[in-house]
């Protein structure tokens, strides 16, 4: 992931209902969910939900297939993946806290996982 597309990625996390959102369809996984389950799990009205959909849909975040008359949307995984292996790609300064199972990195990627 190049810087522009991380700028990208943390501009659209870095509001509160997309964060959330994204944050949602991590946990669904793979199966994903319908703008319908997500507006009235998170309490966001139809037009607000399909906004910001478009903003992490625009960032590389989020997917959409159209399964009949649903569209299921999911957490992109890989983006999300990029991401965080962009943000600590030079974790510790080389340091070998990335192999160390309770170190600060991971414990930091715990919190953001």
């Amino acid at each position: 992931m190049n810087e522009p597309d991380v700028v990208k990625a943390l501009g659209a996390l870095a509001q509160e209902t997309r964060l959330k959102l994204f944050r949602l369809l991590v946990v669904a996984g793979k199966d994903g969910l319908t703008p319908s389950h997500m507006a009235e799990r998170l309490e966001v009205a139809p037009a607000a939900l399909s906004f910001h959909l478009k903003e992490l849909s625009h960032a590389g975040l989020v997917t959409s297939e159209r399964e009949g008359r649903r569209i299921i949307y999911r957490a992109e995984f890989a983006a999300m993946d990029a991401l965080l292996a962009f943000l600590t790609a030079e974790c510790c300064q080389g340091q070998p806290c990335l192999n160390a199972p309770t170190t600060a990195c991971t414990n930091v990627l715990k919190r953001l996982c």
